[in-house]
């Protein structure tokens, strides 16, 4: 009797493999002629290189959305943004729900990992959570959005406008459609509440992730029921928003952009460039024109991101919460990491220095070749592109269309490794291996 064949990939290895087969699939499609707009033509690499950006809601193009590409491009771009939003296992698990009528312990731990669950239970409700949840957002966002977009360019142009440029925001993706109209992404509304506070809002939203939704739900929005990740969470994007808009409001006061403003419309513009690097990609003031200290703010904040299981990438306000309050306690000389009430084990701090350093690591090596590659193109601008990718932020000193072939495949492997995850990946090309029964010796090394 055969024994027959049976391929067996871990978790991590599934998730991975799937945003490669979107993002793969997605390309296809790009490449195809009528993709474009008439008179014009699309590389393959250009193709993966946008699906890639999709995909993984980053924003990074080597075209002007709405100039290059045609309808049935700009939807394909569309759709894989809400699949690369909601995440790729969420897609997954329905279908499984659909076919099987049920998920197995495999599906959960999956959907558990992708979308920041912590049990197994309930992940039925969570992913109709996910799915009523950004339905609702995107519709409310695409509603208030039409009564600007509809006066402007007519009520079929202006509720695509609106529909898209809603699921972009929330998603995080960064992608927008200004260029088919003549405009620099959304520079155009710079001084305009409705448009600049709706979309801040939807990035936001996205941004704070389906577990913090999640919760807040079940708790009635009773912040004493929050649980520590969802009150941590909210704290410190609080504080990110409010010390980043003042710095921005500071940094920017005096620059060219803002010399026609009056107070409101420096602090609206500063709001939303507060908003934006974390991990949007919008913007309604060129990152290029910014002062010196604004950028470099902007790289800090985009380097940071969203929260985990959102639509957002970076290094997780989670993570850099973690590693804040392991700091104080060492300097303290704490045994323990206590984070209001509650103590976290010190295995999740390792955890968070490993994800902290090793994204150190691959966006200063990847800037690096990149300089390397380019001579002509400075340190501030690689790093700014890397941090950029790395986060799935979208945000350029307007390099992207003219940076080498190499140059973008760095890029594509940046955006894919922030979408998928760098503690995701590493498992996933990791082997597995069993810990050793005899323990090494223990030794010190001098450090400080």
């Amino acid at each position: 009797m055969k024994k027959k064949f049976k391929l067996k990939i871990s978790v991590w290895q599934f998730l991975a493999l799937g945003y490669l087969a979107v993002i793969l699939l997605g390309s296809v499609m790009l490449i195809l002629p009528f993709a474009t707009k008439e008179g014009g033509s699309t590389s393959y690499l250009n193709a993966l290189f946008t699906a890639t950006s999709a995909t993984c809601v980053t924003g990074l193009s080597p075209y002007d959305t709405g100039a290059h590409w045609s309808l049935f491009g700009q939807i394909i771009i569309l759709l894989l943004i809400q699949t690369g939003g909601l995440g790729f296992m969420t897609f997954v698990s329905t279908v499984f729900r659909l076919l099987r009528g049920r998920m197995g312990v495999y599906e959960r731990k999956a959907f558990m990992i992708a979308g920041g669950g912590e049990k197994y239970s309930g992940l039925g409700t969570m992913i109709k959570r996910i799915f009523i949840g950004t339905a609702v957002f995107e519709f409310l966002g695409a509603c208030i959005l039409c009564i600007r977009f509809i006066p402007e360019y007519g009520a079929g142009n202006g509720i695509y406008f609106a529909v898209w440029h809603s699921v972009s925001a929330f998603c995080n993706a960064g992608f927008d459609l200004m260029g088919a109209v003549g405009g620099a992404s959304l520079s155009a509304y710079v001084r305009d509440p409705l448009v600049m506070l709706t979309l801040s809002v939807l990035i936001i939203i996205g941004g704070l992730g389906f577990c913090v939704w999640g919760d807040v739900t079940e708790s009635k929005c009773n912040p004493k029921k929050f649980q520590l990740n969802t009150k941590v969470v909210l704290i410190v994007t609080a504080a990110l928003l409010l010390v980043s808009t003042s710095l921005f409001l500071l940094f920017e006061w005096n620059n060219e952009l803002y010399k026609d403003f009056n107070f409101g419309e420096k602090l609206l513009a500063s709001f939303f460039n507060a908003v934006t690097p974390r991990t949007a990609g919008f913007f309604a003031t060129n990152p290029s024109a910014l002062s010196e200290s604004g950028q470099l703010l902007t790289i800090m904040l985009m380097f940071v991101g969203g929260s985990s299981g959102s639509t957002a990438g970076g290094l997780k306000v989670g993570t850099l919460a973690v590693i804040i309050m392991g700091m104080i306690g060492v300097f303290r000389g704490r045994r323990d990491i206590n984070i209001g009430k509650k103590r976290i084990e010190y295995s999740l701090l390792s955890q968070a220095l490993a994800i902290f350093a090793a994204c150190l690591m691959l966006i200063m090596l990847s800037a690096l070749t990149m300089c390397a590659i380019e001579p002509e193109l400075s340190a501030k601008s690689a790093i700014f592109e890397c941090v950029s990718a790395v986060s799935t932020t979208g945000l350029s000193l307007d390099l992207t269309s003219s940076l080498s072939a190499a140059s973008r495949i760095i890029l594509i492997i940046l955006m894919y490794a922030g979408r998928v995850g760098i503690l995701t990946l590493a498992l996933a090309l990791g082997a597995k291996r069993t810990t050793a029964e005899v323990r090494k010796p223990v030794d010190t090394l001098m450090i400080g």
